[in-house]
């Protein structure tokens, strides 16, 4: 069996997570002796499509005709693609229509949660829908001792200063105006917004706030994985106000980190995260504000080893397994 992971115009979602799923599904075969190739021009069984690129569905429809079986993995809703660049909201029925097309083309689709898999249900793609998660590096993510200060120190923080910080693109789904209010209510806090889009292509309000100025505000941009799980390691609180997911890649770093998380109670959610069980969860910025406090002044009791059970269930060798399991399933149908 060899399976043949598709990385279309991969420069393009490198820094997504997307791009972070299909790096994690390499090291998963590896892990779990599978093997794979990149190459569209070796041989194969299955071909495995992340991206809903044109390219991607030609692929698809191509490896048909050829007699391979087809994943397609939807990482993708119309629910996440609303209130993201502009017109994002008035295009996002075309957008359901052509990712309906494109999973399609799957003998099967895989999906991060059943959450997602229940969105997807209601498009009627009619193939058997996944869930499966992208998983997580956990020893990648295991604190070293320094790279607190390391990080502290880069940003010019002190030792006893409160840092919250967020990872995402700057649009409004991921809770970014929440943050920034939230920053101006508490200015004897740092906050700190980890990501970057091209504040040419999202709304004026999204571009109001990156721009705001607070002495406690950061915007740093991009961060490579290499910096970032630093930045997990100095944070008090990882911050997560999305408002729609398919999962959250970077919610499962912090969980790794065994970093305090605050995250919006959505359905997301439900079934895996529980309030003062494993994580925090807030619906609205009245909530947060308290819940941040109580967090960061150490009020309210640590619950970093419960979230990190969640992280390890997730293991990037335990989805490996999941996946060699649906490949061997799909061969022999």
């Amino acid at each position: 069996m060899k399976v043949l992971l598709r990385t279309d115009l991969f420069n393009t979602v490198e820094k997504s997570g997307v791009g972070r799923a299909i790096i994690h599904q390499k090291e998963a075969l590896k892990r779990n002796n599978v093997a794979y190739t990149t190459d569209p021009k070796d041989d194969y069984d299955i071909v495995h499509i992340n991206t809903i690129f044109p390219q991607s569905y030609l692929a698809a429809r191509k490896a048909h005709k050829h007699g391979k079986k087809v994943v397609m993995h939807a990482h993708s809703t119309e629910e996440d693609f609303r209130n993201s660049f502009i017109g994002s909201n008035i295009m996002a029925p075309l957008f359901k229509k052509w990712i309906t097309m494109c999973y399609r083309q799957g003998d099967i689709v895989l999906t991060p949660t059943p959450y997602s898999k229940l969105l997807l249900e209601q498009y009627h793609i009619g193939r058997p829908i996944i869930p499966i998660s992208n998983g997580i590096e956990l020893n990648y993510f295991k604190k070293e001792e320094n790279w607190n200060y390391e990080w502290r120190r880069e940003f010019g923080f002190d030792p006893d200063d409160k840092v919250i910080i967020a990872v995402g693109l700057y649009i409004e789904r991921k809770g970014i105006l929440d943050f920034v209010e939230l920053a101006k209510q508490l200015p004897e806090y740092k906050f700190v917004w980890f990501g970057y889009t091209n504040l040419n292509t999202v709304p004026k309000k999204i571009k109001d706030a990156v721009m705001t100025k607070l002495d406690n505000l950061y915007f740093p941009g991009y961060y490579p994985r290499n910096l970032l799980r630093k930045a997990y390691a100095g944070a008090n609180l990882f911050f997560f106000p999305t408002y729609e997911e398919t999962e959250g890649i970077v919610l499962l770093e912090a969980l790794a980190s065994k970093t305090p998380v605050l995250i919006r109670d959505i359905p997301i959610y439900e079934g895996w995260f529980e309030d003062g069980k494993n994580v925090y969860k807030g619906q609205n910025n009245q909530e947060f504000k308290q819940k941040i406090i109580d967090i960061v002044e150490g009020k309210l009791p640590d619950l970093t080893e419960k979230g990190y059970e969640i992280a390890e269930e997730r293991s990037i060798e335990n989805v490996g397994r999941q996946l060699k399991q649906i490949y061997e399933d799909l061969l022999e149908k």
